[in-house]
């Protein structure tokens, strides 16, 4: 009973990192929220592969406590993007492509289940060298989709099928993995594999996203390590708050600062966040 006792304290000391007063603590979490939501916003994203790093770096979550989180913010963000993403690309233009969301949705909740059970039987120093390498991965791509140009593939028939599925697994473990969307994998992937338009791709990345972040989220739910969601629910609630506000304010500025400045910097600032990630196993 004792060792218990002992073993939920350390688990709350560790979920509970110091950042001065719990008000500061969450003014901050608010304000770093909005803030990452900003630059995701600015590039047509939620902006949730620069707030991991900030969870481990700035907040002191343990690996696997900030994806959790990390995965539970995306889904706030996802969530309240819904209806906006809606009207800005209506349903009639979405809804007969749902074969392409099926065919990904396929692959993406068998992967969104493995990325999450390897995320919680991976040793702690280890998922932090995965989450290092997968930012330095989301770096590279969003180089290339947003200043390489993405051109169809031109796949058709079972191929294309199989592909898609395949994509699917791919992107589920990722996403599982980083507590993110997708999105930054997903939108390129339909426009390559589909030949689909980038603007009602983002719409199909968040209807495949939704199912997809629900499955991980059910998986991590299993593991003792979720209770963090209990244990900061203020901090969930603040974050929240300021990254939709951020992805709000980032999607009005979308355009304003030219790409070939604005993307290259954001790459940077996630290799450079990589590098902290990685030292802090």
């Amino acid at each position: 009973m004792l060792a218990h006792a002992n073993a939920s304290r350390t688990l709350q000391l560790r979920s509970e990192p110091g950042f001065g007063s719990d008000r500061n603590r969450l003014a901050m979490a608010a304000v770093l929220g909005a803030l990452v939501g900003v630059l995701g916003g600015m590039i047509g994203l939620g902006g949730a592969e620069f707030r991991l790093p900030l969870l481990v770096s700035v907040f002191g979550f343990a690996a696997l406590q900030a994806v959790i989180m990390n995965k539970a913010l995306s889904l706030i963000v996802v969530v309240a993007a819904l209806p906006a993403r809606l009207l800005g690309v209506p349903f009639e233009s979405v809804a007969p492509n749902w074969p392409v969301i099926v065919n990904l949705l396929a692959g993406s909740l068998i992967g969104a289940w493995l990325g999450a059970t390897w995320a919680t039987r991976l040793a702690s120093r280890n998922l932090y060298r995965v989450l290092a390498v997968l930012m330095v991965l989301i770096a590279a791509l969003l180089v290339w989709s947003h200043l390489g140009g993405v051109t169809p593939l031109g796949l058709t028939g079972l191929f294309q099928v199989v592909v898609g599925v395949a994509a699917g697994v791919v992107i589920g473990v990722v996403a599982a993995l980083m507590g993110v969307a997708g999105g930054e994998l997903l939108i390129p992937a339909i426009v390559l594999l589909f030949g689909i338009d980038i603007k009602v791709a983002g719409s199909l990345s968040l209807a495949v996203s939704l199912p997809t972040m629900l499955v991980a989220f059910a998986r991590y739910s299993r593991d003792r390590s979720f209770v963090v969601l209990r244990e900061n629910s203020g901090f969930v609630i603040s974050m929240g708050l300021g990254s939709i506000l951020g992805v709000a304010i980032g999607g009005l500025l979308l355009g304003v600062v030219p790409a070939i400045i604005l993307v290259p910097m954001l790459a940077g600032l996630l290799v450079l966040s990589s590098v902290k990630v990685w030292n802090h196993a």
